[in-house]
């Protein structure tokens, strides 16, 4: 007979398991789920309820398995905490941003680097870049790094260009490039990792206790989103390696993660040089106590639609002497991603534009080629702009999405006017078609990029709607169950993890989120507004336990 540790009764549980069960109560031992009723309590069981049981009363609040976030990127977001807000709102000048620099300035030593993330050219009201002319207004005399919305794209001073070596005279690197004025001297905008890398090499770097710290932070913010199973979408160095397995060890960060790993650390030179994928999957898992994984080898190909980087295959709508690049050339790229796939790695790579989804389908089906393998949950990240025939090919290819919904209401209104035009906007994020043609996917915030909410992105599939209030595709919208199941089992099956979470059934992982109203039975725009009451993993409450117990 099972001791139950933890009970919850009066409960809508929503168990998203293959006939979409309902239930009323669940038990839980050591961490698994033992117990699952349709009735309110259980009158009669095998188990063995004790004083010691923790029993918590739902009182009709809904039940469901904790969400699983496919991609973001918690380290960042821990350490954008502590820098400057640029965005918009709250700033819509480009002398708003030159305030906010200007003031930090007056409160720091000459010389101390500046920070800031989040401005978006398209919504200030000059509907420009800032420049390294703006950025020298407000500190001359410090070194200054502002990062663009979307991630892709930054904006530094002349004191930032001068420490990181850059001069007017520098060729564009492979991948990106640097802004210019009309005279071809930069002007201070820093296109795709590979041009915003000689200065980011320059700056101030945390230390490993600071990053862990900084994940404590983060996560915290996470499990008050009901997240239970975070995926970190790209570790670029051996600091951030440390970091996560150190805030997973000691319990800093309680998520379980999985850890997405730059290709630049398994080439050769790397530090995981001569890995295959099942030697750093046990390294991690046994350093980490077992609360980390690992995901894939994570690899670029394009940029941003925001940004004009990512790789389309027709022009963009109001520049259409533009249509974005590779940032790899195919043939390395195919070799690449074949020599990771043979020594084990499920690979992850971002995509927005669909050149760039052509060229990575292209990539998987030549490793596949090479070397066969059945099972291989090849990842395409965001497949913002796939088309009907690269959706196809990923289905007869095995090759799953993760895509980035929140786009439709963050920038469906700019995608339609500015990047993509009507009739491209409409179907990005091409939901609906992912489950016609038997796709496995999942949904993700791309966190600190749109705010960390799986109820919103559950939303934003089901809604597709747009700032302004007007839907954006709704051809492409989802029905409610299948959004959650993006959220929770499909994030399981993507992670390999489908026997042991992402459903509420016996023998799984005791993973939940306690929402006060049940997503199916609203009126489906105010998903978004629905309360996390709390948060669960392996049976332990990591947030709102008390509060649901005494309320």
């Amino acid at each position: 007979m099972s001791k139950v540790d933890l009970l919850f009764k009066n409960a809508n549980v929503l168990t998203l398991d293959s006939k979409n069960h309902r239930a009323g109560s669940v038990a839980v031992s050591e961490g698994r789920i033992v117990g699952i009723w349709k009735e309110k309590e259980p009158s009669k069981s095998e188990l063995e309820i004790t004083a010691q049981t923790d029993v918590v009363d739902l009182r009709g609040a809904t039940l469901i398995p904790g969400f699983i976030d496919t991609h973001n990127h918690i380290l960042a977001y821990g350490q954008m905490k502590n820098q400057l807000n640029c965005g918009t709102p709250p700033n819509r000048t480009i002398n708003d941003i030159v305030e906010v620099i200007r003031e930090k300035a007056k409160e720091i030593p000459a010389g101390e680097w500046i920070q800031g993330y989040g401005y978006d050219d398209t919504l200030l009201l000059e509907k420009r870049h800032i420049t390294r002319k703006d950025l020298d207004q407000a500190a001359p005399h410090h070194p200054v790094y502002i990062t663009h919305t979307s991630g892709h794209l930054a904006a530094v001073n002349s004191l930032a260009l001068q420490i990181g070596g850059l001069t007017d005279t520098i060729s564009d690197p492979q991948g990106g490039h640097y802004g210019r004025d009309e005279k071809g001297r930069l002007n201070g905008v820093l296109y795709e990792s590979a041009a915003m890398q000689p200065v980011m090499n320059q700056m101030p770097k945390l230390t490993v206790d600071d990053m862990v710290n900084a994940l404590g932070e983060a996560a915290k913010d996470y499990v008050a989103q009901g997240i239970t199973t975070n995926s970190d979408a790209a570790i670029f160095g051996k600091d951030d390696f440390e970091a996560h397995l150190k805030a997973a060890e000691k319990g800093v960060n309680p998520m379980r993660t999985q850890l997405l790993i730059m290709h630049h650390l398994l080439r050769k030179g790397g530090m995981f040089e001569g890995y295959s994928a099942a030697e750093l999957d046990r390294e991690i898992r046994e350093r980490s106590g077992g609360m980390a994984r690992l995901d894939s080898a994570k690899l670029f190909q394009d940029g941003s639609i925001q940004g004009l980087t990512g790789a389309l295959r027709q022009p963009y709508y109001q520049n259409p002497d533009v249509t974005g690049g590779l940032i790899h050339p195919q043939e390395a790229f195919n070799e690449e991603v074949a020599d990771l796939h043979q020594r084990g790695f499920r690979i992850a790579t971002h995509g927005n534009g669909d050149r760039a989804i052509g060229s990575i389908v292209e990539a998987y089906e030549y490793a596949l080629s090479k070397h066969p393998h059945g099972d291989h949950r090849h990842r395409i990240e965001h497949v913002q702009t796939a088309t009907s025939e690269d959706l196809a090919k990923m289905r007869e290819l095995g090759i799953a999405g993760s895509f980035f919904i929140n786009h439709v209401y963050y920038w469906g209104d700019r995608h339609e006017k500015i990047f993509l035009g009507p009739e491209r906007a409409r179907r990005i994020s091409p939901l609906a078609e992912a489950i016609k043609f038997n796709l496995l996917f999942t949904l993700h915030s791309d966190c600190p990029i749109t705010p960390i909410s799986p109820l919103f992105s559950v939303w934003a599939a089901v809604n597709r709607l747009k700032k302004d209030g007007s839907i954006l595709g709704p051809e492409q919208r989802i029905d409610v169950i299948t959004a959650l199941k993006a959220m929770t089992i499909y994030g399981a099956q993507l992670n390999f993890a489908e026997s042991v979470l992402g459903s509420i059934e016996i023998g799984k992982q005791a993973d939940f989120a306690v929402l006060e109203a049940d997503p199916t039975a609203i009126h489906p725009e105010e998903i978004k507004d629905v309360s996390i009451l709390a948060t669960y993993i392996a049976g332990q409450p990591v947030y709102g336990h008390e509060a649901i117990k005494t309320s």
